[in-house]
């Protein structure tokens, strides 16, 4: 996902540190993991061009009528749902062409903005204060995770949730025979360590439920940004 400039490849692109090693690679790309924050990556020269990136996205159909998909995103909607009283603002952000976790969480009696850097790309979104953001199968698409977090967790208001969808890393031979690798837009994979990072970084606390699905309820203490430069 475009939207933020990448990190310099000396560096990662969710702490800025430069304490890396080769974690594995394929015949397509290397990847590495920062020892810091624990987080892989691909290093930016194998990153596709914005061209090439959108041509990948538009070949998602997601139907926000299909009832598959509909069930796929209520393991993020149904606990969310559960944490918050009626009537929250949210953002749903990285929507894609085919909102559809925003329109079960208005079913639900929340207000929902979009934003997506190639469908929804309304900046304005970005200047506002959140109850709740969704970002379902998006950070692993981030070239500047670090800024893109720092962001999120500033437009949070005290106490409000941020909950993503995204696979974790398990370990290293999982990793080498791992689908979600092969995925060309996939830069960026994260442990529960990484999270637990990003949680003690912003003064939030984190909860993992089932494989893929990641709460975050900001403190809204004042922090620093994530990057360092």
């Amino acid at each position: 996902m475009k939207g933020m400039e990448p990190q310099d490849s000396a560096s990662c692109p969710l702490c800025g540190e430069s304490d890396q090693s080769l974690y594995h690679t394929d015949k397509y790309r290397p990847y590495y993991q920062c020892g810091n924050c624990r987080l892989i990556f691909v290093p930016p020269e194998y990153h596709l061009n914005s061209e090439d990136e959108k041509a990948e996205y538009d070949l998602h159909n997601n139907d926000s009528n299909d009832s598959g998909y509909r069930e796929f995103l209520s393991r993020l909607s149904s606990p969310l749902t559960a944490r918050m009283a009626s009537g929250q603002k949210g953002l749903d952000f990285g929507c894609g062409p085919g909102p559809t976790l925003s329109v079960m969480m208005e079913d639900a009696g929340h207000e929902v903005d979009l934003y997506d850097p190639f469908y929804f790309p309304d900046a304005s979104t970005l200047e506002k204060k959140y109850d709740f953001i969704t970002s379902t199968e998006v950070i692993e698409h981030l070239q500047n995770p670090g800024k893109v977090f720092s962001s999120l967790f500033r437009m949070l208001n005290p106490g409000g949730y941020l909950g993503l969808m995204t696979k974790m890393v398990i370990d290293n031979n999982a990793f080498r025979n791992w689908h979600y690798i092969q995925d060309p837009t996939h830069i960026c994979f994260y442990s529960r360590e990484t999270f637990e990072y990003i949680a003690d970084r912003f003064s939030a606390e984190v909860e993992f439920i089932g494989n893929d699905v990641i709460i975050f309820t900001s403190s809204g203490i004042e922090y620093s940004s994530l990057v360092k430069f």
